[in-house]
């Protein structure tokens, strides 16, 4: 299985009070099934990014990411086959790897919460909820999805509609 990251920074409110051009780090993580998890990242390194992708990944998994160093050194670590895309080079696409994915998720994610003018840092992991919540369901979203899903309920095959 192939899994794609970003890594993102998202404007929130300073807890203190008044708008902040600091950006709290954001991993999205992705893979070809449609799976997805975002991360607000108390710090951007290879230590925080191992404790959110550890649990994630698999040891045959195949790490595509962007050509940030601390992809790198985690996959190193970790002993998984990690497969650099380096933008800025105009490399976006290496064979079957790409990270258009993520960087689609990263955009749509980054123009809905526009009109919300940054969030506070505490709420950003509900924010970050909402959104995975809008992306699985889509057009299929209704009102008991939303309240099973806040009660934790999996068995969604009888809530959406065909």
């Amino acid at each position: 299985m192939s899994l794609i990251l970003l890594l993102t920074g998202l404007y929130v409110w300073r807890q203190g009070g008044g708008l902040s051009a600091e950006q709290i780090p954001v991993l999205v993580v992705r893979d070809r099934s449609g799976q997805q998890a975002e991360f607000k990242l108390e710090k951007l390194d290879a230590q925080h990014i191992g404790e959110r992708l550890r649990p994630l990944i698999d040891a045959d998994a195949i790490l595509c990411t962007d050509s940030a160093g601390v992809y790198a050194h985690f996959a190193k670590v970790e002993g998984i086959t990690h497969r650099p895309i380096n933008p800025s080079q105009n490399r976006r696409v290496d064979g079957a790897f790409h990270i258009q994915n993520v960087n689609a998720y990263d955009s749509r994610l980054k123009s809905w919460m526009i009109p919300f003018h940054g969030v506070a840092t505490k709420y950003l992991t509900n924010y970050l909820g909402w959104r995975r919540l809008l992306e699985r369901y889509k057009t299929q979203l209704n009102p008991l999805i939303c309240l099973k899903e806040a009660l934790g309920y999996r068995d969604m095959q009888q809530l959406t509609q065909t």
